[in-house]
């Protein structure tokens, strides 16, 4: 995740037509971040890490435009995830394949009969494959070079058009308002981020933005791009941010539909900043919703066609118990829930200081909260190079099990539901 000045301002930056730009510029850029994490409330009890990404992702990037005159402007971003500590492009959490107790165990998934007498020889290469496909172990899909970011466009005087893999609008506005602007542990995302509660960039996206005065607004199109069924997989959502001198507000939405094409992931975020005294006052409310999950639709054919269960039960037998997987594992990932947060940033000089607050507010029966706050201090060495130094408290209650992570990674899990968890973590942040 990003800085402010880098993750809402690549929207917004590229908005601008003011600058005077050469015939053609090509900027290799990017951020070297690492530090030692120390995590408690695991299921081996604690955790000390060598760790990329303490407070902002380790990255590398080009980022090209070409002034073609009459106020238009070709450019385009191609920006690669590392990891510092091995040279990878993914990782894994301290918690590995580990899945929530509410999501790994026949109890958790209130499965009964058949279904529960052969949970333990079913759920755990389930439970193998929804990790791997929805990201528990893995801190980013490790197979594209691109993964940050990959899009071209056009800047003209009546907006910007661009394409490719980006940032969503509902994510853009949540880091613009984050105290923490979505870095370290202790930012909002933090303790929603598994199932996770934003989709932070997509890929196949078509996105319009607009830049007048104070006002920054885009509007993305996202394209499922699967073959029979034009609303699989499809995106829509928007954003508007206004700035004024000394406060800001903004609204931002996200909808977008499962494989099978049917409403999945919705995010509406509504935030504000606002200057008080030395520093600034942060507040953001979202609403997280996903009735049909994605990525899950090929449970019940997975554990229908196992061999161990076909041949005691036999094809019908084996297909029933697959229905019962199916819709328990749906039930368990679906999503309900309120994200708050609050915070205060102050900069003075080359420290800066920021505090926050954050609730993940579990709606449903499973009342998976999860609460988190702390301190985040920053030493600007330079304008470039700082240290760092995170405190994060996750307290977990009723069925949840979030563990903190950093900017750049998962937490994973706890190791047990309602464990709490302590996040210290140390760093060195380097942008060129």
């Amino acid at each position: 995740m990003k800085k402010l000045t880098l993750v809402a301002s690549a929207m917004m930056g590229l908005l601008s037509t003011t600058a005077a730009m050469a015939q053609s510029i090509v900027t290799l850029y990017g951020i070297a971040d690492g530090g030692i994490n120390y995590v408690t409330g695991l299921k081996n009890g604690s955790s000390t890490a060598i760790a990329s990404g303490i407070m902002d992702g380790s990255r590398w990037g080009l980022r090209g435009v070409e002034d073609l005159g009459g106020g238009y402007k070709a450019i385009f971003t191609l920006e690669n995830r590392f990891e510092l500590d091995t040279g990878a492009m993914s990782n894994t959490p301290a918690s590995g394949m580990q899945l929530p107790d509410r999501m790994s165990s026949a109890a958790g998934l209130g499965l009964t009969g058949l279904a529960a007498v052969v949970a333990p020889s079913v759920i755990p290469g389930v439970n193998s494959v929804i990790a791997s496909n929805l990201g528990v172990n893995v801190g980013a899909s490790g197979n594209r070079l691109f993964d940050r970011q990959s899009y071209a466009g056009l800047i003209t005087s009546f907006g910007a058009l661009t394409l490719g893999r980006q940032y969503t609008p509902g994510f853009t506005v949540g880091a613009s308002f984050d105290a923490l602007q979505t870095q370290s542990s202790l930012a909002v995302g933090q303790v929603a981020s598994f199932p996770p509660a934003f989709d932070i960039r997509l890929s196949n996206t078509l996105q319009y933005g607009i830049k007048a005065g104070g006002i920054t607004a885009t509007l993305m199109y996202g394209a499922g791009e699967v073959a029979g069924n034009n609303s699989a997989g499809r995106f829509w959502g928007g954003m508007v941010i206004y700035k004024g001198d000394r406060f800001s507000v903004g609204f931002g939405r996200n909808q977008r539909k499962n494989e099978l094409g049917q409403d999945s992931l919705e995010d509406n975020v509504l935030g504000a900043s606002v200057e008080v005294g030395p520093g600034s006052l942060y507040g953001l409310y979202a609403t997280v919703k996903d009735d049909h999950p994605t990525g899950l639709s090929s449970i019940g054919v997975l554990v229908g066609n196992n061999p161990a269960l076909v041949t005691p039960f036999g094809a019908a037998g084996a297909a029933t118990i697959g229905a019962a997987y199916q819709m328990a594992y749906n039930n368990a990932f679906k999503q309900d829930a309120r994200l708050m947060h609050i915070g205060y940033r102050l900069s003075s000089g080359v420290h800066t200081v920021v505090v926050a607050f954050n609730r993940l507010d579990d709606q449903r029966a499973s009342d998976a909260d999860t609460d988190s706050y702390g301190l985040a201090y920053i030493y600007a060495l330079s304008k470039r190079t700082n240290l760092n130094a995170v405190l994060t408290r996750f307290n977990n209650k009723g069925n949840g099990q979030a563990a903190p992570g950093g900017a750049a990674f998962l937490g994973g899990v706890t190791s047990s539901a309602g464990t709490d968890s302590t996040s210290l973590a140390f760093g060195i942040r380097h942008a060129f």
